[in-house]
């Protein structure tokens, strides 16, 4: 039986531990938020699930760009494609959650892909969405030899040859798959939807006039436009583009959700866990980026726009997105991998 000094001992060194203890998860906050106030005291990377040369990667670079004056430190810009977005969001999910790796995240990857793909499910899980940044049109262009100049035009053929003409999209459940499935439920016509292996192959025949029909991003598609190789005849977007000013947008036109659901989002994510504070910091610095006025001027002539909207609501606007597209994906029968 040990002896009350040995007791005594003993109660000490338990009481030490436990004191120990809970100074410990008493101190958690504490360290929180001092690592909060150090951060950053390094380069940030920034993870963009697509190659470069894209828009994704267009927008992130200028958006990069801001945050270094915002921050405080370098945002280096990584791109890792492949697999639709997959292959970087993964990357993104599976980095350390303490700021030093974010994310460019799109409808693509956080709204669309979660309901493609079993494994984009898992992954989304696994981010926190930080801001909605960035906003982008997308255009509806025809090749000339359709012989349609404008919307009107555009409506008269294709209601007057119900199935003779098709539009090439990125491949099955893509934005672009749902904005044309969308266009022929809400205008009543038979577009002959042909899925592509990507947006390059799709715009390589529409350039050929193999497909008569398709949609793409502004920037990108604007070459083409310009080049008199393409016709624009309809915008989903905000407002008119100052480059495009006699194109009516499909909200002018009296058709809000095809308007809506042809606009683009970039926003960012982080991993999930990474600190309260350090996420608040991150999306002060990048909302205060976006409104800086060499930016605005610089996603201007992209023909996007900043996102004004409460952050706080960025994760509920993804969630009302993925509801929609569910449905959508389930009008076109595409079922999940």
């Amino acid at each position: 039986m040990p002896t009350p000094s040995r007791q005594h001992s003993r109660f000490r060194r338990l009481s030490l531990i436990s004191f120990a203890a809970a100074g410990a998860l008493w101190s958690l906050p504490l360290s929180q938020a001092l690592a909060a106030e150090a951060y950053p005291s390094k380069p940030v990377k920034l993870i963009v699930p697509f190659a470069a040369g894209g828009s994704t990667d267009i927008v992130a670079r200028v958006i990069a760009e801001g945050m270094r004056s915002t921050l405080g430190q370098p945002v280096i810009v990584d791109n890792k494609g492949g697999a639709g977005g997959l292959i970087g969001s993964e990357a993104i999910a599976q980095a350390a959650p303490d700021g030093y790796t974010i994310g460019m995240a799109t409808v693509s990857t956080a709204a669309i892909n979660p309901l493609l793909y079993t494994r984009a499910a898992k992954i989304e899980a696994k981010l926190m969405p930080v801001a909605n940044l960035v906003t982008m049109p997308s255009v509806y262009m025809v090749h000339p030899k359709m012989g349609a100049k404008d919307f009107t035009g555009f409506m008269a053929k294709i209601k007057a040859q119900p199935g003779a003409y098709s539009a090439g999209v990125p491949g099955l459940g893509t934005l672009g798959h749902l904005m044309l499935a969308s266009f022929n439920e809400t205008m009543k016509t038979e577009v002959q939807i042909v899925p592509y292996r990507g947006n390059g192959p799709a715009l390589n025949d529409a350039l050929a006039g193999m497909v008569q029909v398709i949609a793409d991003q502004l920037p990108s598609a604007m070459p083409q436009i310009k080049g008199g190789k393409l016709i624009p005849i309809v915008l989903a977007g905000q407002n008119r583009s100052p480059d495009l000013p006699n194109v009516p947008t499909f909200k002018e036109l009296g058709y809000p959700e095809l308007n809506e659901l042809g606009i683009s989002w970039f926003g960012l994510v982080v991993p999930a866990g990474t600190p309260a504070p350090i996420v608040k910091q991150l999306q002060d610095a990048a909302v205060k980026a976006v409104h800086q006025p060499d930016v605005q001027k610089h996603l201007k002539t992209l023909g996007a726009a900043v996102t004004d909207m409460d952050q706080a609501q960025f994760p509920a606007q993804i969630a009302a997105e993925i509801k929609r597209n569910k449905a959508l994906l389930d009008k076109a029968g595409v079922k999940p991998e």
